[in-house]
C-alpha cells in the first residue's frame, strides 16, 4: 500500500508569511517569580513571545495572510478557501476563518473553517487546502496556524507558551516558491496533552510528553516518506520540526540523521518559545526566506493527542523575487519589547478584573 499522499495535479506554497508580536518575557523572569531562579541554569528557552493587549488569532492571522499575499501577488477573487488551525479561537461557536476572510476582503465566495489538533492544527489547515488546490476543486486556499497559547500560573507550560502566527497560499506549482513533492500524516490516540470545555488552561501527562508522544509520531511519519520517497537526511537542504522547546527538535534530528546546520535557521523556540499551532509554520518561513532555487525542505508537525504531518517541498527560482516583498521572520524575532511578569499576566488575561 501506498501510504504517502501526492496530489491529482502539481501544487505549492505560492505565498508565504510570518507574524510575531513585539512583546517579550524572560524565561529567567518566570523562574524568579516562582521558584526563586532554583531552575535559572535548565530553562527550556530563553523568552517567550506575547500577544498585545490588542491582539490574538484573528489579528496575527491576518497580519500573517497580508504578509503572504503580498508575496504571492495573485487574484484575491480565485481564493477558494481560508483555513485556521488554532488552539486559541477567540470564538467556541464562531469561524476564525470567516472572520479573516472578511477583512482581507475574500469573502464571500469562499469557504472558511477552523482546525483543532493541538500543535499541528496549522498543518492540518494546509494539508486540507493542498487537498482542495490539489483535486481542481480551487485555484488558490489559505492555510494559517495560528495562536496565543495559555498556561497555568506555576505549570511547566507557563516557560515555553507563547504567540504568533504563520500563513501559507497554495496553489499551482508552476507559480509557487516551494512545489509539494509529497505528504504523509501519522496519528494515534495518545492523551499527553489536552483541554477540556470550559476550562481555561490545559493539562498534560508528562509521561507521555517524550515518548510515546513527540518522538515516536514524528519519527514514524518522517520515516515513512523518506522510506517511500527513497530519500534520507542528506538529500534535504533544511529540515523544519515542531519546537515545544529547544531540546525536542535538535534530539529528533540527531536521531533522523539530520545535522544542526539543517535545522538551525528554522529553529526559533530559544527567542519565541512553543507558539502552538504556528510554531512549525513559523520554522518553515524562516527557511523559505534564506532558501535558495533547489533547496530540499522537510517539514514535520506534531500535534498532542496526538499525530504528526510531514510534507516535502523543492524551493523554486521564484523564491529570489517573492521573499523581498514581505517582512522576513528574522524582522518579527528582532523587534522585541521586553516585559515584566505582571504586565504579561495582565496580556495574557491571567489577572481576574471583577
Amino acid at each position: 500500500m501506498n501510504k504517502i499522499m501526492r496530489p491529482d495535479r502539481d501544487v505549492g506554497i505560492v505565498g508565504y508569511g510570518a507574524y510575531i508580536p513585539r512583546c517579550r518575557l524572560s524565561a529567567k523572569e518566570i523562574s524568579l517569580i516562582w521558584r526563586d531562579g532554583r531552575d535559572i541554569d535548565s530553562l527550556p528557552v530563553e523568552s517567550i513571545s506575547l500577544p498585545g493587549p490588542d491582539e490574538d488569532v484573528v489579528t496575527m492571522s491576518i497580519e500573517a495572510t497580508q504578509n503572504a499575499l503580498s508575496r504571492a501577488q495573485i487574484n484575491k477573487e480565485e481564493i477558494r478557501s481560508v483555513y485556521v488551525g488554532s488552539e486559541s479561537h477567540p470564538y467556541a461557536a464562531k469561524t476564525t476563518g470567516s472572520i479573516i476572510a472578511e477583512a482581507l476582503d475574500i469573502a464571500p465566495h469562499t469557504t472558511a473553517a477552523d482546525f483543532q489538533f493541538g500543535c499541528k492544527a496549522g498543518t492540518e489547515a494546509i494539508q486540507s487546502g493542498f487537498g482542495l488546490v490539489g483535486s481542481g476543486m480551487a485555484k488558490y486556499a489559505i492555510g494559517i496556524g495560528a495562536d496565543t497559547a495559555q498556561a497555568r500560573p506555576r505549570d511547566d507550560l507557563e516557560y515555553t507558551a507563547a504567540a504568533g502566527a504563520g500563513a501559507l497560499i497554495l496553489g499551482p506549482a508552476n507559480e509557487s516558491v516551494a512545489t509539494l513533492q509529497a505528504s504523509y500524516s501519522y496519528v494515534t490516540d495518545t492523551p499527553d496533552f489536552f483541554r477540556r470545555a470550559y476550562r481555561k488552561y490545559p493539562e498534560h501527562s508528562n509521561r507521555f510528553t517524550g515518548e510515546p508522544g513527540y518522538f515516536k509520531h514524528i519519527m514514524n511519519a518522517v520515516n515513512t516518506l523518506m522510506e517511500e520517497m527513497n530519500l534520507t537526511a542528506n538529500d534535504f537542504s533544511a529540515a523544519v520540526f515542531h519546537q515545544p522547546n529547544v531540546r525536542f527538535p535538535q534530539k529528533i534530528a540527531r536521531t533522523l540523521g539530520f545535522s544542526p546546520e539543517q535545522i538551525n535557521t528554522g529553529l526559533l523556540s530559544k527567542t519565541i518559545g512553543n507558539a502552538y499551532s504556528s510554531s512549525t509554520l513559523l520554522g518553515l518561513t524562516a527557511v523559505l526566506d534564506e532558501a535558495s532555487p533547489g533547496d530540499r525542505i522537510l517539514l514535520a508537525s506534531y500535534g498532542s493527542g496526538a499525530g504528526s504531518d510531514v510534507f516535502c517541498f523543492t524551493v523554486t527560482d521564484k523564491i529570489n523575487q517573492s521573499k523581498h516583498r514581505a517582512p522576513t521572520t528574522k524582522l518579527y524575532l528582532n523587534r522585541s519589547i521586553d516585559v515584566d511578569y505582571i504586565t504579561y499576566a495582565r496580556l495574557k488575561g491571567k489577572i481576574n478584573n471583577s
